[in-house]
């Protein structure tokens, strides 16, 4: 039996005992005793303070025999719920401590991970994304209970916390933190998150909510590199279901399958990448890994090059643009 339900059955065993007192001495004590003095003498007997008793009991064995009884009873009672709640407390307490040591430890050996601030159903859809795309992130939420709701989607870190304080997110590791992704339910908390994540990782990617369209411009100014309004993108989808259903099912399917999990991926070409200088033709990234590679990203004009021909020249810092799944994405990026 767990703590918690143990210090409910002593609490319903002490009021249960407690019942029995007061019909016990008023049984026993007859007409001569009122309520209040079956009352009275259940307390000071589960309490043993040792009170004068209201009416004299030697002369009534069968109320004495109560009494001896009651009072081994009342002392069991007591022992019990005092170890229940002392148990209670204790062990929760420990079990918080271990929690914490155990969840900074992990923590503390993230690398190139995401930190994900708020616990809304935005939060929730951004964690189911980033457990099935096999992304290492932490979750920053604001209460226990609310963080509970998510742990449904699956197993990650967390901190309890509230984001717009530099101590929590540098314990979230933002200084060896990849992005930052703001799911508060206000803007200024979003804008302030910002600033912050800023200030602490200069080179961080940083993604915020904005409920407002007009806090965009000052998101950005603040310092994020892309800001998504929930208001827009639920119009731009409603707008694609009306005049693309073909691709937007396409699209859902995509994102839906659990099983085989595809989505468009991004692979950047490092410096001292084997594949520059090379063709792609040259390169049979389709052959060797499975991935479709769906257009170009020049490294100098910044414009994407889509459906590339096998001639195209891979140059340090492009990126590619895949179709594939983790497990695809994961060997290219061990490759390239």
């Amino acid at each position: 039996m767990n703590s918690k339900r143990r210090l409910l059955l002593s609490v319903l065993i002490f009021f249960l005992v407690f019942f029995i007192g007061i019909v016990g001495f008023k049984f026993f004590g007859g007409g001569e005793w009122s309520f209040l003095d079956s009352l009275y003498m259940t307390i000071i007997t589960i309490s043993t303070v040792g009170y004068k008793e209201v009416i004299d009991l030697s002369a009534n064995p069968g109320a004495r025999i109560f009494v001896v009884a009651f009072i081994i009873l009342s002392l069991g009672t007591i022992t019990f719920a005092i170890s229940s709640i002392t148990a209670f407390i204790v062990e929760g307490e420990l079990k918080n401590i271990l929690w914490r040591r155990k969840m900074e430890k992990k923590i503390s050996k993230l690398k190139d991970h995401y930190i994900v601030c708020g616990a809304d159903e935005t939060a929730r859809s951004i964690i189911d994304e980033l457990i099935l795309t096999k992304r290492k992130f932490v979750l920053i939420g604001p209460s226990q209970e609310k963080i509970d709701r998510l742990l449904s989607s699956g197993g990650f870190l967390y901190l309890i916390g509230d984001s717009t304080e530099d101590e929590i997110l540098l314990s979230a590791g933002i200084k060896r933190a990849k992005g930052i992704i703001l799911s508060l339910p206000k803007d200024e908390e979003n804008l302030f998150v910002t600033l912050s994540a800023r200030s602490l990782n200069p080179r961080i990617r940083i993604v915020s909510k904005a409920v407002d369209l007009k806090s965009e411009k000052k998101m950005r100014k603040a310092g994020a590199d892309s800001v998504i309004s929930p208001t827009h993108i639920g119009g731009m989808r409603m707008v694609s279901e009306m005049v693309r259903p073909a691709v937007v099912t396409f699209l859902d399917m995509m994102l839906r399958d659990r099983e085989k999990v595809l989505r468009f991926e991004e692979v950047c070409v490092e410096e001292d990448s084997g594949f520059i200088g090379r063709k792609l033709g040259e390169c049979r990234i389709k052959e060797k890994s499975g991935a479709l590679l769906v257009a170009v990203r020049d490294k100098n004009t910044g414009d994407y090059h889509f459906n590339p021909p096998g001639d195209t020249v891979i140059k340090a810092n492009d990126i590619l643009i895949f179709i594939a799944s983790p497990e695809m994405i994961e060997q290219l990026e061990k490759k390239i």
